[in-house]
This record gives C-alpha cells, sequence and structure tokens, in this order.
C-alpha cells in the first residue's frame, strides 16, 4: 500500500497544482457551500478535524455551510455549538457522535434509501460543492482508490465542484468501482493515519441463539447480505458451516471475511457477479482491510448498484438478514427511531429486504432479541410508537427471529402474525401482548393462553425421525399458533379417520375445539406432531396424552392422515410419547381403540411392551405399562 517517494516526487511534477496547503485547498470553502464527508471508516479524519481547525484560526471564513454524509464513527466537531454559525450538519444516517445533535436541533436528518442517493446526487437535487474524501497514494498511472468506502463517495466525487483528497498510504485498494484519477481531483493532501475500525461486540449467549435459528433459514448455495451490530454479527458467527454461499452486500465486515477465509464462502453459485463478494464500503478492523487489500476476489460497487432491489433479487435464494429496535404485531419494524427520537436510519435495510422478497427462492430475515434495556421492555410491541419510522412495513417480512424462535409471516393474516409474534416475544411480555392484542381486535376475543413456565414451548423436545418407509419427519410438541396448521390437518383426515380417532362423525373443528389441542399445560399434557416440510410445514400425524388427575397415568391417542398410514409414522410417533412419558415417570398409558381400528392395535403390539386389553362395546380399552 506505499508508494515509492521518487514516484511522489513524479506526480508532484505532472500535477503541481494538486499538492496543496490546508489553507489553500480550504480557501476554496465559500459561505453557504455543501461540503460532503466521506462514509464510516473511510472518513477523512485528518481533513475533518484540520477543517474545524482551520474554523478555529478563521472564524469568518465561510458561514452556513452544510455537512453532508451518511454515517459518521469518528468525532464529530462540526456539530459542537460553538461551530453553530459555520456547520449544519444533514446526515443520511444516525450515529453515536451524530445522534444527540439530531435529537437536539442541532442537526438535521434525511430519511432516504441508501440506494437513491447517487441519482439524487446527479440530478442535482442533492448538490455538493466540496468533497472530502480519503484515498489510497496514486499507482503509475495517476489513478487513487476510494478503497473502504466506494458507496456514495464516487458520485460526490463526480459532480463536487472542488475535492480535497487525504492520501493514506493505510488505505487498502480495492477492486471495483473505486477508482479516481488525479484529474478527478482539486487538491491533495498527503497524510497516514490509522483508519477507522469498527469492533463488532462479542455476542452474547441470547444473540448465538438467535444466529443458530437464523442459521436453520439460511440453505447452502444462498446469497447472504446482513446489517450491522451485534445480532447480524452472531449470524455470520453461526454460518461457518454453510457451503457455497455468495455476498451481495452494502457493508462488507469481519463477519463476511471470516466466512471467507473458512470456505463457506466461495461465491460459486452467484446468479450474478459470480465468484466475486460484491459490497459497497466496509466496516472492519485492520485485519480484514489487509484482506481486501488487492483481493480479486472482491469488488466494492457504487451503492446504487449493490442496494438496487432490481439488482439485488437477479440473484437466486437471496437472503437479507437485518435487525430492528421495534416490531409490532402486525409485522411493521423500525430501526431508525423511537418513537419521535431518531436512533440511526433507513440506511440500506428495505433496499436488501425487498430485493430479497423479489429473488427468486429469496428470504427477508429480521432478527432481534425479544428485549432491551436489560430485559425492561419488550422490543416485540402491540403497535410502533407514535411517531416511529416504519422502516419495514407489513409486508416485507419473511422471517422474524427471537432467541426464542422463527415465525415465518409472509402470506399470513394479522391474526396468524400477532399470535407468532407473541410466541417469540419474552415470556414475561407475553400475557400483556395477549391482551393488548384482543383489545386491538387483532385475535381472537376468547384467545386462551398459560402463562409461565407451564406455557412455555419445550423446543428441546423438537427431534427428527426417518420411518421405515424413508419419510423424514419432525417429530415436535405443537405450538400455540399450530392452530391454522392444524384445523388443515383435521379437515384433511376422511370421515373414516376422524371416526377411528374421536368414535363419532365429527364434521366441523371451530377455534374452540382447536384450542384444546394447542393451548396446552406441557406438564401435564403433551401434543406431539409429526411434520413434514413442503412449501410450508405441514402435520401428517399427531399424538397425545393427557396425564389423568390425581393419577400418575396418562391417556393417550393417536391420528395419521389417510396418505401417511401404514408407512411407519404413527409408529414414529407412539414410540416418542413413550419415551416422554417414561420421561415424565408415568406408570402407564391407557388408550380407547375401536375394535376395527387393528392398524392401531398392531402398534401397540409392536412396542415390545406388557399391555392389558379389555373389550367392552366394540371398544378395546388398552393399558400400556411403561
Amino acid at each position: 500500500m506505499e508508494i515509492m517517494e521518487h514516484h511522489y516526487s513524479d506526480l508532484k511534477a505532472q500535477w503541481p497544482e494538486k499538492f496543496a496547503s490546508l489553507e489553500r485547498a480550504f480557501s476554496h470553502i465559500h459561505a453557504g457551500d455543501r461540503i460532503f464527508i466521506g462514509t464510516g471508516c473511510g472518513e477523512p479524519q485528518f481533513l475533518v478535524q484540520a477543517l474545524a481547525d482551520y474554523v478555529r484560526e478563521h472564524p469568518k471564513a465561510f458561514f452556513d455551510t452544510e455537512i453532508l454524509h451518511v454515517w459518521t464513527l469518528g468525532a464529530a466537531p462540526y456539530t459542537d455549538i460553538k461551530f453553530k454559525e459555520n456547520f449544519r450538519l444533514n446526515t443520511f444516517f444516525i450515529g453515536r457522535s451524530t445522534r444527540d445533535a439530531v435529537n437536539k436541533e442541532l442537526a438535521d436528518y434525511t430519511p432516504i434509501f441508501f440506494s437513491a442517493i447517487p441519482d439524487l446526487i446527479y440530478r442535482g437535487r442533492i448538490p455538493i460543492d466540496v468533497a472530502l474524501i480519503q484515498t489510497t497514494p496514486p499507482d503509475r498511472h495517476g489513478y487513487l482508490n476510494l478503497g473502504i468506502s466506494v458507496d456514495i463517495v464516487k458520485a460526490a466525487v463526480e459532480k463536487a465542484s472542488v475535492v480535497i483528497a487525504q492520501i493514506n498510504s493505510n488505505m487498502p485498494r480495492v477492486q471495483g468501482d473505486g477508482f479516481i484519477h488525479m484529474d478527478d481531483v482539486s487538491f491533495v493532501i498527503p497524510h497516514d493515519e490509522p483508519l477507522l475500525e469498527y469492533v463488532e461486540s462479542v455476542p452474547t449467549e441470547l444473540a448465538q441463539q438467535i444466529g443458530r435459528y437464523v442459521a436453520r433459514i439460511v440453505e447452502d448455495g444462498s446469497t447472504i447480505e446482513a446489517g450491522y451490530g451485534m445480532i447480524p454479527n452472531a449470524v455470520l458467527a453461526n454460518l461457518k458451516h454453510k457451503k457455497h454461499l455468495g455476498i451481495h452486500t452494502s457493508l462488507l465486515t469481519d463477519g463476511f471475511i471470516e466466512l471467507m477465509k473458512v470456505g463457506a464462502v466461495d461465491n460459486s453459485m452467484k446468479s450474478i457477479d459470480r465468484y466475486k463478494t460484491v459490497a459497497s464500503f466496509c466496516m472492519g478492523t485492520r485485519k480484514t482491510y489487509e484482506y481486501i487489500h488487492d483481493n480479486p476476489a472482491i469488488e466494492f460497487k457504487t451503492i446504487d448498484y449493490t442496494n438496487n432491489p432490481l439488482i439485488i433479487a437477479k440473484n437466486r435464494n437471496m437472503v437479507s438478514i437485518n435487525s430492528a429496535m421495534e416490531v409490532d404485531l402486525t409485522g411493521q419494524a423500525t430501526a431508525e427511531s423511537l418513537g419521535t427520537f431518531f436512533h440511526s436510519g433507513i440506511g440500506g435495510q428495505a433496499d436488501f429486504m425487498r430485493g430479497a422478497v423479489l429473488s427468486p427462492g429469496g428470504k427477508a430475515v429480521l432478527a432481534l432479541p425479544s428485549t432491551a434495556e436489560n430485559g425492561r421492555i419488550s422490543r416485540i410491541v402491540p403497535m410502533l410508537r407514535e411517531g416511529a419510522g416504519v422502516t419495514l412495513t407489513r409486508g416485507d417480512l419473511h422471517y422474524v427471529v427471537t432467541e426464542y424462535g422463527i415465525a415465518y409471516l409472509h402470506g399470513k393474516n394479522v391474526r396468524e402474525r400477532a399470535m407468532d409474534l407473541i410466541a417469540l416475544a419474552h415470556p414475561k411480555f407475553r400475557p400483556w401482548l395477549l391482551e393488548e392484542a384482543k383489545r386491538l381486535s387483532l385475535i381472537y376475543a376468547d384467545q386462551e393462553f398459560i402463562p409461565g413456565e407451564k406455557g412455555e414451548y419445550p423446543e428441546h423436545l423438537e427431534t427428527y425421525r426417518t420411518t421405515k418407509t424413508g419419510i423424514n419427519i419432525l417429530l415436535r410438541p405443537v405450538r400455540i399458533t399450530d392452530e391454522p396448521l392444524l384445523k388443515d390437518f383435521f379437515y384433511s383426515l376422511s370421515d373414516e379417520t376422524m371416526y377411528q380417532r374421536f368414535a363419532s362423525a365429527r364434521k366441523g373443528m371451530s377455534h374452540k375445539q382447536l384450542q384444546d389441542f394447542v393451548v396446552i399445560d406441557y406438564t401435564r399434557e403433551m401434543v406431539i406432531l409429526a411434520v413434514v416440510e413442503e412449501e410450508r410445514e405441514v402435520v401428517v400425524g399427531l399424538g397425545q396424552y393427557s396425564i389423568a388427575e390425581g393419577t400418575h397415568t396418562a391417556e393417550v391417542a393417536i391420528v395419521v392422515r389417510d396418505d401417511y398410514q401404514r408407512k411407519g409414522v404413527g409408529m414414529e410417533i407412539l414410540s416418542y410419547l413413550v419415551y416422554l412419558a417414561r420421561k415424565q415417570g408415568l406408570f402407564y398409558l391407557n388408550a380407547e381403540v375401536l375394535v376395527e381400528n387393528q392398524a392401531v392395535l398392531r402398534m401397540f403390539e409392536r412396542l415390545n411392551l406388557r399391555t392389558e386389553r379389555r373389550l367392552e362395546g366394540g371398544v378395546y380399552s388398552v393399558k400400556i405399562y411403561l
């Protein structure tokens, strides 16, 4: 990344007017100018501080300039109250160092999709007079490189009247759209300094659990995008066992680079830009900057390419993974503000989530902890706070993931969404959310619920089985959100199968009746579903037992969908129920079986357990000793 001294001399001889003093360069800034500053870790820190020092020494040099940038990680001296007459910040994304200024009316925030900014710059809707950027030293052909920040910087360089470039030999040279020529800049200021680094927080166990859930959604061969922060970082850390992943993202972080290093990412199955990791800017550590330097497997494109939903959608199996501060029970989410308090910005989240929805096989995933402020508030709320920016609409999400599981919302009605999201909330907030959902008429007014540990879904009881005929099934406890699945299941059964299960010609299966199956006390009863994955989860069998009051025994029953009967599904369900009953220390299971239901009677025999039968009125009473 270094340039030979004699080469600098040649460049100075060729472009003597470019190598100017800071005083001369800054003298080209006038009152009312709009000054653009490079993005994130690519911010020219020396130039920014020098500009503040220049104004401090020349307080009347210029007034009412507007500072424009996407995001700053460094100091933001231009937001200091003492520069109120000189600078006014207008940011497209709010960071920690500018948040107070924006919310105290000392700075402005422009909500906009990142993908739309370059076009507004090119059309002059966002005029730029001066651009302060950071680049690599020029090569022997006179080309500088924007390094870790191409995004909207390229457009700013092309439209600004004055471009002042801080040349930093620590800046990596990155393939792609980041090349500009010495002729494209007005002044160059050589100054080496360490690049800003963005160090991801070490994921907590809670974040890791969310990451493990999201990893279930990401298939081998997918192209992925992820935002920044602890949760996306934990997600990426849990994808190391995947194969042939691709990367198409606006922000490249350490987590992506680790996936490249371990071989999980090879970009071989991308539909466009095959064998290339495509990004627009990078926020990471020095090791990441060293890795991307002149790496032919990585290309940085302008943000109107990386974030264009139509470009994103060209990648088959595109998976966009982002986080949010709140999501309401209808599926709206905010990632930019808490009520009227501006926190971050729209950024590229909506661009990518919508691109993923449009992608063949694509998935839009919102991953967030269930609570905030050390568990004091729920991130899943009845409705977004008044004044909150709706970053993602009800139609933008496929999946929502918390540490309590995965909810698939796409194509579901509001009642189903509300129940799914309540199940993802922290248990202590679920009763409140349920009552609020009833008050808002989002769910059934008579919706039942079992609070506390008795009603918490026992995920550890999920298990996969392969039947004697080779059918792969998931055996799992029923969830309170399974009512639609069970409704479909019961209505798929023939009249004969329904009669054998219920000993009556049951025709209807109402919400009230279905609640008896899905709202259960897991310490007193168990309902196990046999599930296969088609376009969605499909229930093909159900088994249940209920502990008799005052005894240590239980009533057991099984029913299998007609087209899955005599294929081993029932046997797998029964065997698993016996296993669970034994774990609870039950003495025996009782079953009532119609005489003509010989298939179930044979299943009991194949358990190789001691059984007793008693026939009365065409019904066998069977006792299975455990």
